[in-house]
């Protein structure tokens, strides 16, 4: 639920630095939002009026600029380092977002990683703990620290980032990140239902093949354009198109949605 808004949320507007928008609608964390789908929800909640708070691990620069963009826009907006991992790093990430914009009544559960492709039993331990400690650990560590400022406030939204993977499976490339993932959603049906009560919203989108970087940590970096024949759709997907589903999800037009998965993938 997103902070104070109109009746109207999609039609209201209000100029600022001589550009239209939404009026504010409260403060969103996004976590891995220096690039690819973090980055473009970043712009398009920005644009939507949302105050932004820009998670990053290590590209200081890539989430500066991101965080410059919004601000364009007529928002406050902030980048500010975070390892999804590091319980401590994690509280201070929302302690900063709420001392330097206002209340943090939105998330989105971006932060993800992805191993080379190969067959699930390759796998060396290690890879195994960084893909569960970033997609899962991390996801949880994210949304905990949200939920206890939204339980005070009986308001919020949680998005998380899923994907296709978890319904999937990822055989021969990324068993280990779908079945991440798969923890996603479980953690996504959990916390819609125990904070449905609260009016906090908690809900997930499922990018399938996006045209992102992601692609090349796995080692096949045109494995979008190598596999769009078999979509429906016959194309990769853009951040942008996941990023107008998660803004959708987090604002009041979605006011009954909680507990649901998107499914952005061209039908795959």
């Amino acid at each position: 639920m997103g902070g104070v808004q109109s009746n109207d949320p999609a039609t209201r507007r209000t100029t600022c630095n001589h550009h239209w928008m939404a009026e504010s609608l409260g403060v969103v964390v996004i976590t891995g939002g220096s690039r690819g789908i973090g980055a473009a929800t970043a712009v398009k909640a920005a644009a939507r009026g949302w105050s932004v708070c820009v998670n990053y691990r290590s590209n200081k620069e890539a989430a500066d600029a991101v965080a410059r963009e919004c601000r364009a826009l007529g928002v406050n907006a902030m980048a500010q380092r975070c390892d999804v991992v590091d319980e401590a790093q994690v509280a201070n990430l929302f302690e900063t977002a709420e001392r330097e914009l206002g209340p943090v009544t939105g998330l989105v559960n971006n932060a993800g990683v992805l191993g080379t492709q190969g067959r699930f039993s390759s796998f060396e331990l290690d890879r195994l703990r960084k893909i569960l400690d970033t997609n899962v650990l991390g996801t949880m560590l994210c949304a905990r620290e949200a939920v206890r400022l939204m339980e005070s406030r009986r308001a919020g939204s949680i998005v998380n980032v899923s994907s296709r993977a978890s319904v999937l499976g990822s055989a021969d490339e990324y068993v280990d990140y779908a079945a991440s993932k798969g923890a996603v959603d479980s953690l996504t049906v959990g916390l819609a239902n125990e904070l449905g009560p609260l009016g906090i919203r908690v809900n997930a989108v499922r990018p399938g093949l996006i045209l992102t970087d992601i692609h090349a940590s796995g080692g096949d970096p045109g494995r979008v354009d190598r596999l769009a024949p078999k979509v429906p759709m016959r194309r990769g997907g853009t951040p942008e198109e996941v990023a107008d589903t998660i803004v959708w999800l987090l604002s009041e037009e979605a006011s009954y949605v909680s507990g649901s998965f998107v499914e952005v993938s061209g039908a795959r």
